[in-house]
């Protein structure tokens, strides 16, 4: 009785083992290759400079060309002084005023274009009323200031009616005009996306249950767009906080803000970078918290909040 013998490959195959792992290294390389080029960008662009900037603040009264100073907290002791928390103060006032304003301007526009315009025009109506975007912000500052200014639009169409000159240009109405009408469009843009998601048969549920179009508008529709007008407010006030040119622009002196305090620090005549570099370290901890905000709250689910 002869034995059986199996015949053996010269060559044999690469055990499964060595497979999974040749593809589970793969799968982890490929999504570094394609975050590489951006992550290098944002490494030099803002991650290196915002260390940088932590850095600077931690020497207190820094100035250029001057020697070092030691390390200490005295620029972030510096921003508890009075005469700086006033000036937070008014750039958060003029950041959160900014916000209400786009939430009561923008809901109607945006609601006559998503649910009662025809089908046919919301896309254009939707464009010419963003329009105003593709001009550079410091043209639509100047333009108000031609509108506002003493021998302006405004006045000029007062004084027909033998109205007084108004003083409008220069002043916190001034500003919060020019950050409402700049910042309005990406409100409108966010909370039409929002309201075109609604589901009209909801509406007309409630109508057949015997509900008014206010109970309906109030049960209903707010409730489903609450995400929008969260994600909304959070970008314009993440915007309007660190604005600087419409307060430089159409406020004046009256008018500073945490921006014009920080250019004040760099490329005025102070020139006290340390100074400088604590403000916008709390100008970033701010927007930091924003962000963090409207990713937790911007796209939940109205049923949570």
């Amino acid at each position: 009785m002869s034995a059986s013998t199996t015949p053996t490959s010269a060559t044999e195959d690469p055990p499964r083992s060595r497979v999974g792992i040749g593809q589970r290294l793969l799968r982890l390389v490929q999504p570094l290759v394609l975050l590489f080029p951006a992550g290098v960008w944002l490494a030099l662009l803002l991650v290196i400079p915002t260390l940088m900037i932590l850095e600077l603040s931690l020497h207190p009264g820094q100035r250029p060309g001057a020697a070092i100073t030691p390390y200490g907290l005295g620029n972030y002791l510096q921003i508890f002084q009075p005469t700086y928390l006033q000036v937070m103060w008014r750039s958060f006032y003029f950041a959160i005023v900014t916000t209400v304003i786009c939430v009561l301007l923008g809901f109607p526009v945006a609601y006559w274009i998503a649910v009662m315009a025809p089908k046919k025009w919301q896309n254009l109506l939707l464009v010419c009323f963003v329009l105003p975007l593709w001009t550079s912000s410091l043209l639509r500052s100047y333009a108000w200031i031609t509108i506002l200014r003493p021998t302006g639009v405004i006045n000029s169409f007062l004084g027909l009616f033998g109205i007084p000159q108004q003083d409008l240009l220069y002043q916190d109405l001034s500003v919060l005009i020019g950050m409402s009408y700049n910042f309005l469009p990406y409100m409108v843009l966010i909370l039409y996306a929002s309201l075109e998601k609604l589901d009209k048969r909801l509406l007309e549920a409630a109508a057949d249950l015997g509900a008014n179009p206010q109970q309906a508008f109030r049960k209903i529709t707010i409730p489903q767009t609450l995400p929008g007008v969260a994600a909304g407010s959070f970008l314009v006030f993440i915007t309007s906080i660190g604005d600087f040119v419409v307060p430089e622009l159409l406020g004046g002196a009256s008018s500073m803000t945490t921006a014009r305090l920080i250019y004040n620090q760099f490329l005025g005549a102070t020139r006290n970078w340390g100074f400088g570099s604590g403000l916008s370290m709390l100008l970033i901890l701010a927007v930091s918290i924003s962000i963090a905000l409207l990713l937790k709250y911007g796209d939940r689910d109205p049923d949570l909040l």
